[in-house]
């Protein structure tokens, strides 16, 4: 997936109100930018990484220009637009780079769905199949060896959506939770116990009934984003 507009890179300041970032250009100019994105960010937007970003050019906007990707101390680019996780997952699926998710002629987005009014990130259809409700997550989160952890904050969505995952293989049709992997120092993927116990239970849970669970790495560039490979998903 390739962003829509060039990406210009700044310093990155500091992140505050959770959707505002603060970003010096090299001439030395300061200004602020949008920040798609509602988790804790840990490791992906500390103050001096480098930062790249994309201007919109919606003149009604009080923000023109949106954070897109960061560089940390490492080397390692991290996108940290979250909406790009699902265009990302779209795109694979249409290119048959996700096999486990091929064969399917129809695919929707933000579709109704389950007990607790929710909508799934993806549904895929056939006339000769169940139909396949896809929920995608951004993993961004980096520890120690390329171990990578979902999520980075306690969250009662995710859960939410974890139910209502099992819900569908109860129901006889295909549930699958898709980590898509921003960021290019992780190498597999673990439900993060340590932040989420109440979804780490669910996750094991889900993974009991069924529900199948996948991880894929997104090769990310200051150009585009594009899933490249599949990680492993560990037990919690």
């Amino acid at each position: 997936m390739k962003f829509s507009s060039e990406l210009k890179s700044a310093t990155l300041l500091k992140r505050y109100k959770r959707f505002l970032v603060d970003l010096r250009k090299d001439n030395g100019d300061e200004f602020t930018v949008h920040c798609a994105n509602t988790g804790k960010m840990t490791g992906c937007a500390d103050a001096g990484f480098r930062a790249y970003y994309s201007t919109s050019d919606n003149a009604k906007r009080k923000y023109p220009h949106s954070l897109e990707v960061t560089e940390d101390k490492q080397g390692n680019l991290i996108c940290v637009n979250t909406a790009m996780a699902n265009k990302v997952a779209i795109e694979a699926i249409e290119q048959d780079l996700i096999p486990e998710l091929s064969g399917y002629q129809n695919i929707a987005s933000e579709v109704k769905y389950g007990h607790e009014n929710s909508r799934i990130d993806i549904l895929l259809s056939a006339k000769d199949k169940a139909d396949c409700y896809v929920e995608v997550k951004s993993v961004t989160l980096l520890e120690t060896d390329g171990q990578g952890f979902f999520p980075d904050a306690e969250t009662l969505r995710g859960q939410k959506h974890l139910r209502e995952l099992m819900h569908i293989t109860q129901s006889g049709q295909r549930a699958v939770l898709l980590f898509i992997v921003m960021h290019n120092g992780i190498e597999n993927v673990k439900a993060a116990k340590h932040i989420d116990k109440k979804y780490a239970q669910l996750f094991t849970e889900a993974r009991q009934q069924g529900v199948e669970i996948y991880a894929f790495k997104a090769k990310v560039t200051p150009q585009e984003v594009s899933v490249v490979e599949k990680l492993s998903v560990l037990d919690t």
